[in-house]
């Protein structure tokens, strides 16, 4: 099972974030965020919920019970919606194990 400082790890790096970059996005220190990637600490539940927000992602990714990630496409006509759709099929096919 993939644990919560990798996940966190890749999805800071993900948007080229540094470690002190999101802290202050989350109102914490660096060397939390340091500890949290490592293995060292776990979140509180306040940050938890935090950082699930900031990534716009399920704190069931975040605990690594599940590999889903949304795309919040709120606000979006139609139109865009199934721009959005098409592509992320396109990515599903290219990706595919054979």
């Amino acid at each position: 099972m993939v644990d919560f400082g990798d996940r966190l790890r890749h999805l800071r790096e993900a948007r080229s974030l540094s470690q002190a970059r999101l802290a202050g996005k989350l109102g914490i220190t660096k060397s939390m965020v340091s500890a949290y990637e490592n293995g060292i600490r776990l979140p509180s539940h306040d940050v938890f919920i935090k950082i699930a927000d900031f990534f716009n992602i399920s704190t069931d990714y975040l605990y690594g019970r599940n590999n889903t990630q949304f795309i919040d496409t709120a606000g979006l006509p139609d139109e865009k919606l199934n721009l959005v759709s098409l592509i992320v099929e396109e990515f599903k096919r290219e990706y595919r194990k054979p």
